[in-house]
């Protein structure tokens, strides 16, 4: 490895932004464990899990790198019996291109993942774009055809629409004839959620999005509501659904949603709830490759488009949290963390 050291995001106690330093290592001698694989990593992923795991509303073992999607080019190849980390292993070569989500550790030059959660990346992709497609635009895919059925006729309202995850997922239910009613915070937000596909665009900064919502549907209410936002929108999505329709709470960019009283779901509808997440939906290798080829194979054929909001290197990861945590980006986050 041609690294003379190994930079890495640290967290050693749960915070803000601040907590995020940069630390250096010198390389490991020892190759990958047994089924492992070692990627240096050119592009890392900024999502709302890694910020979870910063102020330890998902506890992690400190001290802890955060990230949990990259991609970049194998290093070495740990043997499955030998610990060989020469040649190849399960279709994977050293120097080959590849994405990756679920473990922590890829806010750094070098990461180890599992060979068989690793996708490889069509030559048609750049690393770049693969890697800020990954993790959002499978879980859309899992949002749009694994948590319900999405079919001609539905709608559904989608919150934080012009985010990166937002986007995607307003393609995708719009290709499946779904009519999407999209809600965002500003003018500019709205017309990039109208790009995606949305039909009409809920700008809450100014209007009670449930009202609205009720009044664009004659009153009955949504089939669907995709809430990413949680604690600041719930209330409010539970009033928006039709009768025996769904809440999918995939998300808590506001805060976590207070517990309440399960029974109240009864007197509003016979109402769905849940709280779904990517892992579950990921978790053997035939649904990983099938969400994974639907959001490459959409790239490359144009019928998914991905934006890139703001582009950091590594040691700006602090900043890369706060912009994120203000609401104000569109699109995708990344690291660029090392160029092959």
């Amino acid at each position: 490895m041609s690294l003379r050291t190994i930079r890495a995001i640290r967290i050693e106690a749960p915070g803000g932004p601040e907590v995020l330093t940069l630390a250096e290592t010198q390389p490991s001698t020892e190759g990958p464990a047994k089924g492992m694989v070692r990627i240096r990593v050119e592009t890392a992923g900024v999502n709302f899990i890694d910020t979870y795991h910063r102020t330890g509303l998902y506890p992690v073992p400190l001290p802890f790198t955060p990230g949990v999607e990259a991609a970049g080019r194998i290093e070495a190849l740990g043997d499955e019996s030998t610990g060989d980390s020469e040649g190849t292993k399960n279709g994977l070569a050293v120097g080959d291109r590849v994405a990756w989500t679920g473990m922590p550790g890829c806010y750094a030059d070098v990461a180890d993942a599992p060979a068989a959660r690793l996708v490889a990346i069509p030559d048609e992709l750049s690393t770049e774009l693969a890697c800020a497609s990954f993790l959002q635009g499978m879980t859309a895919h899992y949002l749009a055809h694994g948590v319900r059925d999405s079919k001609p006729g539905d709608t559904a309202l989608v919150h934080a629409a012009a985010g990166g995850t937002g986007g995607l997922l307003v393609q995708m239910l719009t290709a499946a004839g779904v009519r999407v009613i999209a809600t965002c915070g500003t003018d500019a937000k709205a017309e990039l959620a109208k790009s995606a596909g949305a039909e009409q665009v809920i700008l809450y900064t100014r209007e009670d999005f449930q009202a609205r919502t009720r009044e664009l549907t004659d009153g009955r209410g949504v089939d669907v509501v995709y809430d990413s936002v949680g604690q600041s929108t719930f209330e409010g999505s539970l009033g928006s659904i039709r009768p025996r329709g769904l809440l999918c709470l995939f998300g808590q960019a506001s805060g976590p949603v207070p517990p309440f009283a399960i029974d109240r779901l009864n007197g509003l509808g016979s109402l769905f709830v849940t709280r779904p997440s990517l892992g579950h939906y990921i978790a053997d290798r035939a649904a990983l490759d099938l969400r994974a080829d639907a959001v490459f194979g959409g790239l490359i054929n144009g019928t998914l488009q991905q934006r890139i909001g703001g582009r950091y290197a590594l040691e700006d990861a602090a900043q890369a949290h706060q912009d994120l945590e203000g609401r104000g980006t569109t699109g995708k986050l990344i690291l660029n963390v090392s160029s092959a």
